[in-house]
């Protein structure tokens, strides 16, 4: 929980880097897709307001993620330079700098928002610093299938700040980045797995081996087909969103068939279709929502 170097004084950059603001760009993106294809238009002002809080709760959550794996960070090549295990900051300043913008994010919702968006905002945090972080990740190889609800949240809270309930339709969006979020995590442990192994958190390469994570990610990427199309057999969308989705989802298969039906895996310079599988899976969902608003702002047109 807390990095073994003697801590300089932290910059502005520092505690924004805690925030992680490569995850956090995606998560802001589908939350206002969320909120923008709701069938309900809000304030300007209260949709910023929506957005930025789901942004700092976002922030919040991972700034607790850094303090709670500080050691772990220190062991592994690709986290060492973070702030905590660099010894740039101290670990009561970061867990305190998580849980205040957890709980102000979560405030300003419910008083400025509703307390249904307020309590699934909570929800999230809670799941991504606590179940996922704490519980699920040191534990088992299923961590990260289980965990991936976390990110799922964004849109569901989109939605539900604009109308104020929850229906079909943010489920399945919600549903959507849960199948979404095995394989594109899983196709960058295959390349990265010597760190988590050395550090001994148990992600399915390293537990189950390289094959058998092969063909989780097919299966899940199988999976997300259907349901990526769900959101219009339900009548949520129109035809724009539609071909939309199954154009990125039938491109998101081939790229996992190449991991998926691998004999074998060569050293890590040469796990290519596993890079181009990681890769296309985050433009693979800027694309699909930012079909969905394409969608809904042609319907909203017509």
């Amino acid at each position: 929980m807390s990095a073994t170097a003697v801590p300089l004084p932290a910059e502005w950059r520092d505690f924004f880097a805690l925030t992680k603001p490569r995850v956090m760009s995606l998560v802001i993106f589908t939350a206002i897709c969320g909120l923008i294809a709701a069938p309900v238009r809000i304030h300007p002002v209260l949709a910023f307001t929506a957005i930025l809080c789901i942004a700092v709760a976002a922030g919040g959550a991972a700034a607790l993620n850094m303090w709670w794996e500080a050691d772990l960070d220190a062991g592994m090549k690709r986290t060492a330079k973070r702030p905590l295990p660099a010894g740039r900051m101290d670990a009561t300043s970061a867990r305190d700098f998580g849980i205040a913008l957890s709980v102000a994010s979560v405030a300003v919702m419910g008083l400025a928002i509703g307390w249904l968006a307020a309590v699934l905002l909570a929800v999230s945090i809670v799941y991504y610093a606590v179940v996922y972080t704490i519980w699920l990740k040191p534990r088992t190889p299923q961590n990260i299938v289980i965990g991936g609800g976390a990110g799922a949240f964004p849109p569901l809270i989109g939605w539900v700040a604009a109308t104020g309930h929850i229906t079909w339709m943010p489920v399945l969006l919600f549903a959507i980045i849960f199948f979404w979020t095995p394989p594109h995590f899983w196709a960058l442990a295959l390349f990265v797995q010597s760190d988590y192994a050395k550090v001994g958190i148990p992600m399915l390469p390293v537990v189950a081996g390289e094959a058998a994570t092969r063909r989780q990610i097919l299966i899940y990427a199988v999976l997300l087909l259907p349901l990526s199309l769900a959101p219009w057999w339900i009548g949520g969308t129109g035809l724009v969103y539609a071909v939309s989705a199954a154009v990125l989802s039938i491109g998101f298969v081939v790229l996992a068939a190449r991991v998926g039906l691998r004999r074998r895996a060569g050293a890590e310079d040469r796990m290519r279709p596993e890079k181009q599988l990681f890769a296309y899976s985050i433009l693979y969902l800027f694309a699909l929502f930012a079909a969905l608003v394409a969608d809904r702002w042609l319907v909203g047109q017509g």
